[in-house]
């Protein structure tokens, strides 16, 4: 499972604030065009940032001020002091957004850095700035307050953390990021907005972005000169005789219908995993041409020792399996699942490059590679 750490307040103005919360006079609502799951606000003393789905299915959302000053005092909302000079982070998805904004050296801990790919923070890791905070999901809270960091941006599952809580209690804040639970591949990479008002780069992350859904678009826009798009296949039985494969409606399906491509299932409901049996995936995906990332397998002999069957299928028949497994960092983090989310420009030209190749002809895969 890659280190996506998976990955509060309801707000009213206090007597001594002049401004009204609710008064658009002094509110204006940022540009978020494709993220569901956070709002930014201005306001004339402070930003409001608004977590809107903090964890799966949440019915609370989540409130913070970001501010120069600390004399903010609205009732039950969060007070974090920007621009932020030291930040602990959980997900690997996050370390892109810091190096985009140039901010990476303001990064000095993470959970689990074995699986931080960049070779820009690798360094710091290996020269000693980034300490370890602990594995999987287990925070090491005593060695994050010997780094007192002004913020520390985690994830949750369910609405209560008792690590997230006793951080909070010794007087560090915490900002539940939902990144993870946006639907589009633009709307996860619109995130860095988020990290541009924690550190006062908001014109530079509005910049990076804008970039980033240019050159989305206009992949998208080359695909569609596809005349007969080719079938696809995705997963592998990851456990207990079960294949696990995109739901039709989640945000990887979102990635195979920009890029034109005729996903064998395209017509299922769901925004997260299929679980199917091995006879029914055979039945409709034994003659597509492309399986794309099967599962975590990295070579196609580590396929066949796994299940002799997955030789049944033509795509792995014709050399036709292309997997991001193979491209890791030096401490063997894969990088499609670091630099992918805050990317997705990238990971759509990959998967035209894969299967329309003339259509991109000079561009060179990022993440994924043939199964050898």
């Amino acid at each position: 499972m890659p280190l996506l750490i998976f990955a509060f307040f309801f707000t009213s103005c206090d007597q001594k604030n002049e401004k009204k919360d609710d008064d658009s006079k002094y509110k204006v609502k940022d540009d978020i065009k494709y993220a569901k799951c956070f709002d930014i606000q201005h306001f004339n003393d402070y930003i409001k940032i608004i977590v809107k789905n903090p964890y799966p299915d949440a019915k609370e959302t989540f409130e913070y001020i970001v501010s120069y000053s600390e004399n903010i005092d609205l009732k039950n909302v969060k007070n974090i002091q920007t621009p932020i000079q030291k930040i602990v982070v959980t997900s690997t998805t996050h370390i892109p957004m810091l190096e985009l904004l140039g901010v990476e050296n303001r990064l000095v801990g993470f959970q689990n850095t074995k699986y931080i790919s960049s070779e820009k923070t690798r360094k710091r890791i290996d020269s000693g700035f980034v300490r370890e905070l602990g594995k999987e999901f287990a925070l090491n809270t005593e060695a994050l307050f010997e780094l007192q960091p002004d913020l520390v941006i985690g994830f949750s599952m369910t609405k209560t953390n008792k690590a997230y809580n006793l951080v909070e209690q010794n007087g560090i804040p915490v900002i539940i990021n939902g990144d993870w639970l946006e639907e589009t591949p633009l709307g996860r990479a619109e995130w860095i907005k988020f990290f541009g008002v924690l550190f006062n780069k908001e014109k530079r992350a509005d910049s990076i972005f804008n970039k980033i859904e240019s050159d989305y678009l206009a992949a998208r826009a080359i695909a569609k000169k596809i005349e007969n798009k080719p079938t696809v296949l995705s997963g592998a039985i990851m456990g207990n005789d079960v294949w696990n494969l995109p739901a039709g409606e989640s945000y990887v399906a979102q990635y195979l219908y920009d890029a034109n491509l005729d996903y064998l299932w395209k017509g299922s409901k769901g925004k997260g995993s299929l679980k199917l049996s091995y006879e029914s995936v055979f039945d409709k995906g034994q003659s597509a041409e492309f399986w794309i990332a099967p599962g975590y397998f990295a070579s196609k002999q580590q396929m066949l020792s796994a299940n002799k069957h997955y030789a049944d299928f033509v795509a792995f028949q014709n050399n036709q399996i292309y997997t991001p497994s193979t491209k890791t960092g030096a401490t063997g983090g894969v990088i499609y699942f670091e630099l992918g989310p805050t990317r997705p420009d990238l990971v759509l030209k990959d998967l035209i490059k894969i299967t329309n190749p003339k259509l991109l002809p000079d561009y060179k895969l990022t993440f994924f590679e043939k199964m050898k």
